[in-house]
């Protein structure tokens, strides 16, 4: 399976974390969308969208990078790390996925080391993670969407 992650990290690293430990997995090329120009999705099995949650929702550049280059049809997952909550996620994502007919093969999330704010102060939340059983469950994850690839 050829894909393709287009991830915004911002701050750690952790989504980026994520999106590398996949990346080993052979046949994902990953696009950081922040330094990015014009791509082409097309030729991609699968592409994965990857962000950390603000405010509840992945960055809104993700959801506007995948409106612009998701190709209409294109199967797609989400991936993301978050410091509180995950809120409602990926929903904007989804919606855009429903309006490009594309289907949604799964989303992986788990806890990002997070200072944001008032968290600063006290240290942060969720020290050392993305960490390496995260890791390992973003693998598994990953090669459990070749099964759904046709």
């Amino acid at each position: 399976m050829r894909a393709a992650i287009c991830y915004y990290s911002q701050h750690h690293g952790n989504t980026r974390k994520v999106a590398e430990a996949i990346a080993r997995e052979g046949g994902v090329d990953l696009i950081d969308i922040a330094t990015a120009g014009d791509v082409r999705l097309d030729g991609y099995d699968c592409v994965g969208f990857a962000s950390g949650i603000y405010g509840f929702e992945v960055h809104p550049s993700v959801t506007a990078f995948a409106r612009r280059y998701l190709p209409r049809g294109k199967a797609v997952f989400f991936l993301y790390t978050y410091g509180g909550a995950k809120g409602s996620g990926t929903k904007t994502l989804a919606q855009v996925a429903a309006e490009k007919d594309a289907p949604v093969l799964g989303e992986f999330g788990c806890p990002g080391y997070n200072t944001f704010g008032p968290f600063k102060l006290v240290g942060g939340t969720g020290k050392g993670r993305p960490n390496a059983d995260d890791l390992a469950r973003a693998r598994e994850f990953y090669r459990s969407l070749a099964a759904q690839i046709p």
